[in-house]
């Protein structure tokens, strides 16, 4: 053990994190080694070269973006929505679309103690975010008899609370047996000046590491062969927070067959291009999803007046099999944040701070479409497929949400 100890000592003092073990000699032998094994697990290089990025701000290059086509929902024919619809409908009858949801975060902006998945909405009655789900996997169950298998994916923070959740509610009623559960990852906050924070004396700070990490998550709780041995060869992934969202599309599906796509995205309209969002564009030929203001040429126009660069994720993607499994051990870069964390200061005393302090580092899911040459991008009418339920205060309320879906729902 103090050969160990020594050589950690070595490795932070080369990478400026000594300060991490100056509360060792005071802890309990168990909480020892929770540190120590935390710290062993860390990639200290990757660390430097995310801090170290996270000082730069870079734009990109006009000449290596394109607009990236995409099909207006509103623009197609009655024949059209059927034929597509059409096959889609084969595909889930046939028992080969799976569903996983995201689910890792918690409700703290909406002010609850809780995951996010179970914050209740009072229609009435109430139903959680959950539920709204399910119900839609129920519909499908009935008019098809079909039941898909869901997959929830939760974090640390909240992975043993949404089961036992589930667990109390009876698996709502869908069956214990086709829902399974897996975590993310997580990745430690680093402060302003490069440390890595500590919440405990004996504990690092971690932060879930983006929902880009769904696929090698996935594949490490061993349910990929789970899909298999169920012949799936579609998965929709989508979050938990947008009540209107459809996991099992018969038009976005149809599409995507028809057009022997391997990853299909649904998008909105953005109306205001100086608003927060990630936008669709081919980056080097390649589909992506960036900030409008990492682009040069965010506001170019077609001679029609409409901006090139307008089409919003939505979170709300289609992979086949194939393209799930590809992504597993794909490379994925990180996205900064910068948000406010609590903290162990010098004295070992928690600081809770009432300014962003630290950098949180994320994975994104849509930085897999990079690995592809094509991408289907179905444009859908924002009121009636997304009613997002953010924080309390803003455009995206439980209130705006509940209109919403009691207006797509009467």
């Amino acid at each position: 053990m103090k050969n160990d100890l020594c050589s950690l000592k070595q490795i932070l003092s080369k990478y400026g994190q000594e300060h991490l073990l100056y509360f060792y000699d005071e802890l309990e032998p168990n909480e020892k080694d929770m540190l120590v094994n935390q710290i062993k697990h860390i990639d200290f290089d990757e660390i430097n070269r995310l801090y170290e990025k996270s000082k730069f701000f870079t734009r990109i290059d006009s000449n290596r973006i394109t607009p990236i086509p995409y099909i207006n929902k509103s623009n197609m024919s009655k024949e059209e929505l059927e034929k597509y619809s059409d096959i889609g409908n084969a595909i889930i009858k046939g028992k080969k679309l799976a569903v996983i949801t995201l689910a890792g975060g918690q409700g703290t902006r909406l002010g609850f103690k809780g995951p996010k998945g179970c914050y209740e909405i009072d229609i009435p009655p109430k139903k959680c975010l959950f539920e709204f789900v399910c119900d839609k996997l129920k519909n499908i169950h009935s008019k098809f008899n079909v039941t898909l298998p869901w997959y929830i994916m939760t974090s640390p923070s909240n992975d043993a609370e949404t089961k036992k959740y589930f667990e109390n509610h009876d698996y709502f009623d869908y069956g214990k047996e086709n829902i399974k559960f897996f975590m993310q990852s997580t990745f430690p906050i680093i402060s302003e000046n490069g440390k890595i924070i500590l919440d405990k004396i004996y504990h690092i700070k971690e932060g879930s590491n983006g929902n880009g990490d769904v696929f090698k998550s996935f594949n490490d709780a061993g349910l990929v062969q789970d899909l298999k041995e169920k012949n799936i060869d579609w998965i929709f992934i989508g979050g938990i927070d947008n009540i209107l969202l459809n996991p099992a599309d018969p038009l976005f599906i149809g599409l995507t067959v028809n057009g022997n796509y391997e990853v299909a995205s649904k998008s909105l309209s953005k109306k205001d291009l100086t608003s927060s969002g990630w936008i669709f564009a081919k980056v080097d030929n390649k589909p992506r999803i960036i900030r409008p203001v990492h682009l040069s040429n965010a506001f170019e126009q077609d001679e029609t007046g409409k901006y090139l660069y307008n089409q919003e994720n939505m979170l709300a993607h289609l992979f086949s099999i194939t393209a799930f499994e590809k992504l597993i051990n794909k490379p994925f870069p990180y996205h900064m944040a910068y948000k406010k964390n609590d903290f162990i200061n010098e004295e070992g005393m928690l600081e809770v701070p009432t300014k962003p302090n630290s950098f949180k580092f994320e994975k994104f899911i849509f930085d897999g479409f990079m690995y592809f040459d094509r991408l289907l991008l179905l444009q859908v009418n924002e009121e009636e497929e997304f009613a997002p339920i953010k924080s309390f205060t803003g455009s995206q309320t439980p209130e705006t949400a509940l209109d919403l879906y009691l207006k797509n729902n009467k």
